[in-house]
C-alpha cells in the first residue's frame, strides 16, 4: 500500500478530515486530478442512501462446532459477527477509532480516572419486552469478572466495583486510573443481555435482529424484530450466515453468487476478485501485527546490540510483500499501527541495512546462532516470515535457525517459553491497552519479558493521565522506548481485507477487525 493508498484509506474510514486529506495528498505529490478522482468516489460511497429489506448472505471463516450465543466464549469471526445481530455493547468502537455512544449514551471521569460514572440509554427494550436499565448493564459486565472464561476477563480485571447509581447511571471504580476505560468497553466480548440471563440457545438482545437459526460451525440465521432503536441501522429483513472456513470454498462462493460477502480473503486471491466487475475488496489497516519476540532478559537478546543487529536485518517490505501481497504497512518494532491517533509519526523506521546488522553485531563482541521457533499455528506464512528474515540476516553474516514447529501444541508448550518465537497480535482499541496486554511488567502474555523502570512508570501514568496532550506526549515516548530498547520485532501490520457483491451497501472498512468490526449486520443495506 504506497502512503496515498494509505491515506485515502484514512479519509475513507473518517479517520482523517477532507482537508487535511486534501493538504497531505498535496504534499505526497498528488495531482489536482488524481486527488479530485479520489475524494469523489469516496464522497460517492458515503452518500449513498441505505435502502430497506432483503436478506443479506455472508459467507464466514471463523466458525468451529463449539461455538456458542454465550457473549464469554467468543473468540472468532463468525460468533463476533453473529453476536452483533442481536446484541448491544455499552460503547461502540467507532469508525474514527474513538469509543462511540451505545447503550452507554455518556460517561464521565472523575478526577484521577478511578471512577466512572455511565449514562444508560433510556427507552430501549430487549427482544422479550424487558426495559434495558442499569441491573442489566451490571449484571452484563459481571459475565466477564470474577470466576469466568470469558475472553475479556483479562481486560475487565481493571474493575474493583460496579454499583448501581439510579435505574438508568451505575458507578464503575477501578483499581488504578485508566484514562482509556471506554475503550475497555468496547471488547467484542462486552455485549448487554438482561439481568440473569443465561440461557444461551435463546439469546435475548436489544439489536436488530432475533435469532431464528443456529447450527453451531454450520449456519447462523437472524430476522428483524421490526423496531430498532438506532436511528440509521439495522435496514436488512434477515441476515443468513454460513460457515465456510476453507479459503479457496470462501472465495468460490461470493464469485459465484452463493452469498454477498466474504470475510479472510486471501491477498493472494484478492486480483482474482479485483477482475470481477460484479465485486468489490473492502480493505483496512488496523492493528493486527506479526511479531518475532525475544526475551529481553535471556542470553544473547538481553544485548541491546544483538537486537539492534537483528532489527535492522530484516526486510520488512519484502515480507508485506511476499505474505500479504501488498495488503499491509511495514512495523517499526512497536505495537502501535499508524491508523491510531496516538501513533508516534516521528520515530526513524527501521529498514533492511545488511551493513548496519553487520555493525551491531560486531559491536555486540558475540557472534551467536539465532534460533526462531516458528509455526504457522501463530498465523498463516509465520514460517515463511521466519525463512525470509533467515535469508536477509544472511547476508549480513548473521546465522539463523529456523525451527519448525508442529501446530498442535505451539501456544502451549512453545509461545511464552522459547527464547525467540513467532506470534502476532491482533491489536486493541486503545494504545494504552496494547501496551499494556503486551508489554506490561506484569502482563501474563508479555512475551519478550520486557520491563524497563521508565516504561513501568510511564505506562502507568499515560493510562491514568485525563489530560489528551500529556496522554499522547507519553504514548509517544512508550512506543520510542520499545522502538529502541524493545526485543519484539514488528515486520508488518496486516489489513482486514473483506469482498463483497457490488449489491452491498454500508459494508465499510474498519481498522478493529474484519466486517466493519464485527458490526456488518447492523449497519449493512442490499441496494435492490
Amino acid at each position: 500500500m504506497t502512503e496515498l493508498e494509505f491515506l485515502k484509506q484514512l479519509h475513507q474510514d473518517g479517520r482523517v478530515s477532507r482537508r487535511e486529506f486534501l493538504g497531505r495528498a498535496a504534499a505526497l505529490g498528488a495531482g489536482a486530478a488524481l486527488i479530485s478522482g479520489m475524494v469523489g468516489s469516496i464522497e460517492a460511497h458515503a452518500a449513498e442512501t441505505p435502502r430497506k429489506g432483503g436478506t443479506l448472505r455472508l459467507g464466514l471463516g471463523g466458525g468451529s462446532t463449539t461455538d456458542s450465543t454465550d457473549p464469554a466464549s467468543y473468540n472468532d469471526s463468525v460468533m463476533i459477527d453473529a453476536s452483533r445481530a442481536i446484541f448491544n455493547g455499552l460503547v461502540e468502537w467507532g469508525q474514527d477509532g474513538k469509543p462511540v455512544p451505545e447503550l452507554a449514551e455518556s460517561w464521565e471521569a472523575k478526577p484521577g480516572a478511578v471512577e466512572w460514572v455511565l449514562n444508560l440509554r433510556k427507552g430501549v427494550s430487549f427482544s422479550n419486552g424487558k426495559t434495558f436499565g442499569a441491573d442489566d448493564a451490571i449484571y452484563s459486565i459481571n459475565l466477564h469478572r470474577g470466576q469466568t472464561k470469558s475472553g475479556a476477563a483479562g481486560s475487565f480485571k481493571v474493575i474493583k466495583d460496579v454499583k448501581k447509581l439510579t435505574d438508568t447511571q451505575i458507578l464503575v471504580t477501578l483499581d488504578s486510573g485508566d484514562a482509556d476505560f471506554p475503550y475497555v468497553l468496547t471488547d467484542y466480548h462486552m455485549l448487554v443481555v438482561p439481568n440473569g440471563h443465561t440461557d444461551w440457545s435463546k439469546p435475548i438482545g436489544t439489536g436488530a435482529y432475533t435469532m431464528e437459526k443456529f447450527e453451531p460451525g454450520v449456519r447462523f440465521v437472524a430476522k428483524a424484530t421490526g423496531h430498532y432503536w438506532k436511528a440509521g441501522r439495522g435496514h436488512l429483513d434477515a441476515v443468513d450466515i454460513t460457515v465456510i472456513n476453507d479459503t479457496s470454498a470462501r472465495v468460490n462462493a461470493v464469485v459465484t453468487g452463493q452469498v454477498d460477502a466474504i470475510n479472510r480473503l486471501d491477498p493472494k486471491l484478492a486480483a482474482l476478485v479485483q477482475k470481477n466487475p460484479k465485486l468489490e475488496i473492502v480493505r483496512a489497516a488496523g492493528g493486527w501485527h506479526t511479531v518475532i519476540s525475544m526475551m529481553h532478559d535471556k542470553a544473547p537478546f538481553d544485548n541491546q546490540d544483538v537486537r539492534l543487529a537483528l532489527k535492522w536485518g530484516i526486510d520488512r517490505e519484502q515480507i508485506v510483500k511476499a505474505l500479504f501481497s501488498g495488503f499491509g504497512t511495514v512495523g517499526n518494532d512497536h505495537p502501535i499501527p499508524k491508523t491510531d491517533p496516538y501513533y508516534n509519526s516521528s520515530l526513524p523506521q527501521f529498514k533492511y541495512d545488511a551493513d548496519k546488522a553487520k555493525f551491531y553485531m560486531k559491536k555486540s563482541g558475540m557472534s551467536p546462532t539465532i534460533t526462531i521457533q516458528a509455526s504457522d499455528a501463530a498465523f498463516n506464512g509465520a514460517v515463511d516470515m521466519a525463512t525470509l528474515f533467515q535469508a536477509s540476516a544472511a547476508k549480513a553474516g548473521i546465522k539463523i535457525d529456523v525451527k519448525k514447529e508442529p501446530a498442535d501444541g505451539f501456544w502451549d508448550n512453545v509461545w511464552l517459553k522459547g527464547p525467540c518465537v513467532t506470534s502476532y497480535w491482533a491489536g486493541r482499541s486503545a494504545a494504552t491497552q496494547m501496551l499494556s496486554v503486551a508489554y506490561g511488567p506484569d502482563a501474563p502474555w508479555n512475551e519478550s519479558h520486557f520491563k524497563t523502570p521508565r516504561f513501568t512508570q510511564l505506562l502507568a501514568s499515560a493510562r491514568a493521565e485525563l489530560d489528551e496532550t500529556k496522554r499522547k506526549a507519553m504514548i509517544w515516548e512508550l512506543q520510542a522506548i520499545l522502538h529502541d530498547d524493545g526485543a519484539t520485532i514488528v515486520p508488518a501490520f496486516r489489513d482486514w481485507v473483506d469482498a463483497h457483491n457490488k449489491n452491498v451497501g454500508g459494508h465499510t472498512p474498519h481498522g478493529g477487525f474484519d466486517m466493519d468490526n464485527g458490526l456488518i449486520a447492523d449497519k449493512a443495506w442490499l441496494k435492490s
